[in-house]
């Protein structure tokens, strides 16, 4: 634990999280513009994308910083970090309707994986 904390008061380890939270700031922006906009537009669609893509990133980010603030017993940084992390998980799971470009990826992605895999395990040549 002692690691930690050595780490983030580091020079590397300011910037780390001086990154991870502009990624956090950026993916609230955009969930408020999202939020904002009016449904089926371009503009909700690039701010659904760009969230869907930061949100995963940026819990990772304030977890770590909330375990950075246990370490240092800041409690009013643990008590505030995790609301943020609760909002995002929240708002992460319920909004499923959304249009943005990750939906039916999932499924496109395993297909293409598939026949890559299948193009790789051809047949020997016939021997003759």
């Amino acid at each position: 634990m002692e690691a930690i904390a050595s780490f983030s008061g580091s020079l590397p380890g300011q910037v780390l999280l001086a990154i991870g939270q502009t990624i956090v700031v950026v993916c609230v922006c955009f969930d408020m513009v999202r939020a904002l906009s009016v449904p089926r537009s371009h503009r909700r669609y690039v701010a659904s994308t760009v969230f869907r893509t930061l949100a995963i990133p940026s819990v990772i980010a304030n977890g770590l910083t909330v375990l950075i603030a246990l370490v240092l017993t800041s409690w009013i940084d643990v008590v505030m970090g995790m609301f943020v992390l609760i909002a995002f998980i929240f708002r992460l799971h319920h909004d499923k309707d959304e249009d943005n470009w990750w939906k039916g990826k999932g499924k496109k992605l395993a297909r293409w994986a598939r026949r890559q895999a299948a193009g790789r395990t051809a047949p020997a040549p016939a021997m003759g």
